[in-house]
């Protein structure tokens, strides 16, 4: 088997799994897939931590570029650093072994249904609705899958017809498979993913739900997405 000597060149990744070996950090990261920016009291309140814990471990993080921090007068926020962050969260999320405690009431079994049914994974589409999306998608030939995911011409007049331009002239790629953590199927990340799940919120086909990364599919966005990819009422409505 071959190792790596001490002082050779290449990727150091073990760097990147130091910085989410600590529980905390990793809970940390899990919470800022929802997008959003959050400060350090809000984080430490999240994973039952004491403030000053949570900025050590903020502070680790930010280091190691896998979060950006933003200041506003004298608050503090952080963020995931980039979608390609919250890409490789949600797949090592997908890779890891499943905690599934009881619940410790029905409100809280109430929201891991509803995060699993439905959720932005940082700026796109997840869960058992995200990964009806990108299924749909590719029946309809708007995907393929052949020398990896690709949007197709069908596609993008799809998307045109939507009002959705597909992003040219970045780094982040167009398309890209993301595995989702819970249904453990690839669901549609990317700058078009990125795009299609801002039109479901400015279109009124999904709403959020209170202040978690869930979401729910409106009677709208149900007669949409049925009338535009025949997807049935039960796939998008939640049990």
């Amino acid at each position: 088997m071959e190792t790596r000597r001490v002082g050779e060149t290449g990727p150091d990744l073990a760097f990147v799994a130091r910085l989410l070996a600590d529980g905390t950090r990793a809970g940390f990261c899990l919470a800022l897939l929802d997008g959003r920016a959050w400060t350090a009291t809000e984080l430490a309140r999240h994973m039952g931590v004491a403030a000053s814990t949570a900025t050590e471990h903020l502070n680790v993080l930010v280091r190691g570029n896998l979060l950006a921090e933003e200041r506003q007068g004298r608050h503090r926020y952080v963020r995931l650093a980039d979608p390609q962050v919250a890409e490789l969260i949600e797949n090592l999320a997908a890779m890891a072994p499943h905690r599934t405690p009881p619940p410790r009431s029905l409100s809280a079994a109430g929201r891991r249904q509803a995060l699993a049914h439905a959720r932005t994974c940082y700026d796109h589409l997840a869960g058992t609705v995200g990964v009806a999306i990108t299924d749909a998608m590719t029946e309809r030939g708007f995907l393929g899958w052949d020398h990896g995911l690709r949007l197709t011409g069908d596609g993008e007049t799809w998307l045109g017809g939507l009002g959705i331009t597909v992003p040219a002239g970045t780094r982040r790629p167009s398309v890209r498979s993301c595995l989702d953590w819970t249904e453990r199927r690839p669901h549609l990340a990317g700058a078009v993913g990125a795009a299609l799940c801002r039109h479901a919120f400015d279109a009124g086909w999904i709403t959020r739900i209170g202040t978690t990364r869930a979401v729910a599919v409106t009677d709208g966005g149900r007669r949409a997405l049925h009338g535009l990819l025949g997807l049935p009422d039960d796939s998008l409505a939640q049990k």
